[in-house]
């Protein structure tokens, strides 16, 4: 049996794992400002302890490629993060009503079936190899929503990790760590109020499990109504963490 990872000394100690999602040219002035706002906040959180999950089917220019080889160079563990992160045209009943509550058009493994799925994952993986940048070995799904595919095919594919709402599985050995997690990305009333909820409840279940917190931050959270929240909350943890230490 896989250890249970990050055993805390005392109950109330917090561990986080940080990531920053859609890193994209779109967000890049954003997601800057971004860690430029983090390292000040806590300055232990250094760029080792920040995964940014790309997006690669976006237009890079040479431009933002150099900005991405700084930031891997300067530490920053990357991860694959869906392809294009715009969901199909075509969508099920089920990826409809995951659209209105949670993902709008971000959850592009939705309504795919699995040899679409997997060209998708495997693109992905090889893009990083493509333009020189260091191979990833997490992947995280748009909406962390991972679609029609089974633990099985997911040990076919190039990624050792996979994340999802529920947490990190271990594609080698099917280990799955349920996680908690945190979101700020509350561009409306509704999801200031439901995020503000459901974040309180989940870095309380960090604190009694002992469990590392997943902080999953979206390049515009900053400018929305939990930017204060998002940063007060990095405050909080007393070490943070790197997906490979999930191994």
């Amino acid at each position: 049996m896989p250890k249970k990872p990050f055993r805390p000394t005392k109950q109330s100690d917090l561990r986080a794992l940080v990531s920053i999602h859609d890193v994209m040219p779109e967000t890049r002035a954003q997601v800057t400002t971004m860690l430029l706002k983090l390292a000040q906040q806590a300055p232990q959180l250094t760029p080792p302890f920040i995964t940014l999950l790309i997006v690669p089917g976006r237009q890079w220019s040479q431009s933002d490629l150099a900005w991405l080889h700084a930031l891997a160079q300067a530490g920053h563990p990357l991860a694959g993060h869906g392809w294009s992160h715009k969901a199909p045209l075509k969508r099920t009943l089920y990826h409809l009503l995951h659209s209105l509550v949670l993902s709008r058009d971000a959850a592009e493994h939705l309504s795919r079936n699995h040899h679409e799925l997997r060209q998708l994952v495997l693109d992905c993986f090889n893009w990083f190899h493509h333009y020189g940048l260091p191979r990833p070995s997490l992947y995280v799904p748009p909406a962390w929503a991972a679609g029609n595919l089974g633990i099985r095919q997911w040990k076919t594919l190039p990624f050792a990790q996979l994340e999802t709402l529920a947490g990190v599985t271990d594609l080698q050995s099917g280990h799955k760590y349920k996680l908690p997690l945190t979101g700020y990305e509350a561009d409306n009333a509704f999801r200031a109020i439901s995020l503000r909820l459901f974040n309180c409840l989940n870095i309380k279940h960090a604190r009694k499990s002992g469990a590392p917190l997943r902080i999953g931050l979206h390049p515009f959270d900053l400018d929305y109504r939990l930017a204060q929240n998002a940063l007060s909350d990095l405050t909080l943890v007393d070490r943070f963490c790197q997906y490979s230490e999930l191994h």
